[in-house]
């Protein structure tokens, strides 16, 4: 049926994180429109199946539909799956551990009302709770609260998202899909209205110890975003290279070397330079974090390795997608 707005909701197999999510959702106030629910999964999921199964037979007039893609392809093929299933004019977008506040539609629909503009997009508000001793894993993820255009909480007319094709889905993690829709988005001249009321939520989940050391993948995906938008990536992300993993990584070599040779007081030297490096960055990390012993002695390891596993990152998707960056 046609729909005035539909929810995109990428997923895979966390049916526990959707069910909260939707359980907001269902309890949107009344946004003055007609909505539905698309929730596609990166994959087969008969878990979350089973839960959308569950969520229509409890709410009847509830509309929701569930899809999974065939193999996994990441949340921008997902994403790009859903708002092409609908007709609807407005498409939102969040994630299935976020929570969207009760007056989240209203506050999109309405702004689009007022400005009349088929060609348009919008961004919503992020909270983030943290506590005040916050891990680096939770202060890093607060940073969601300030950034400029998530897919966490936004939302594009469907004329819009046709325009630029969609998401790209050479994207295929969870990573610099959003900032790549954004940048397309003003390339077009397309406007993106910030709607403070349209609030979302976005609690931090538990993770591992060391977690920062498997995030270090993700700075492959950078250079395809620089690739794509030198200026933007520039202007928006990182305005050069973080010189101080490459001093840490040439000065561990310089000392090594020097060793080899017997060149001790350049190896002295160089080992300073390193140790400098290193201290400084998890001291920085360190600043105004949990104070215990185990995320003191995480932070303190990941700080020797996030160097050399960021630039290995970042070099290999230079060379993967043809472009000089550091």
């Amino acid at each position: 049926m046609t729909v005035n707005i539909s929810i995109v909701i990428p997923t895979y197999r966390r049916p526990a994180l959707l069910q909260k999510c939707l359980h907001a959702i269902i309890r949107q106030d009344n946004p003055g429109c007609s909505y539905q629910v698309i929730v596609v999964s990166d994959g087969p999921d008969p878990a979350t199946n089973s839960l959308i199964t569950q969520v229509k037979q409890e709410n009847p007039g509830f509309l929701i539909s569930f899809h999974s893609l065939e193999t996994k392809r990441g949340p921008a093929a997902a994403r790009n799956f859903g708002w092409k299933q609908s007709n609807a004019e407005l498409i939102a977008f969040t994630d299935d551990d976020c929570i969207p506040s009760a007056s989240w539609l209203k506050a999109y629909w309405y702004t689009y009302q007022f400005t009349k503009k088929t060609m348009i997009a919008f961004t919503g508000r992020v909270e983030v709770p943290v506590p005040e001793k916050p891990t680096d894993y939770e202060k890093n993820v607060s940073h969601l609260s300030t950034a400029e255009f998530i897919t966490a909480n936004c939302a594009c007319t469907r004329a819009a998202l046709e325009w630029v094709n969609g998401f790209d889905e050479a994207f295929p993690i969870a990573w610099r899909e959003d900032s790549d829709l954004q940048f397309r988005l003003l390339e077009k001249q397309i406007p993106i209205i910030q709607v403070q009321e349209a609030l979302v939520c976005h609690p931090v989940r538990k993770t591992s110890w060391g977690s920062s050391i498997r995030d270090q993948q993700k700075s492959m995906f950078n250079a395809l975003l620089f690739k794509k938008h030198p200026e933007f990536y520039r202007k928006r992300i990182a305005n050069g290279p973080v010189w101080n993993y490459y001093t840490t990584i040439l000065s561990s070599v310089i000392a090594v070397f020097a060793f080899v040779v017997h060149a001790n007081l350049i190896a002295g030297i160089a080992m300073l330079i390193w140790l400098a490096s290193v201290v400084s960055f998890a001291v920085r990390r360190l600043k105004g974090t949990n104070a215990s012993f185990s995320h003191r002695l995480e932070m303190i390891v990941t700080s020797v390795l996030i160097p050399y596993l960021s630039v290995y990152w970042t070099l290999r998707g230079a060379m993967r997608y043809k472009v000089f960056f550091l």
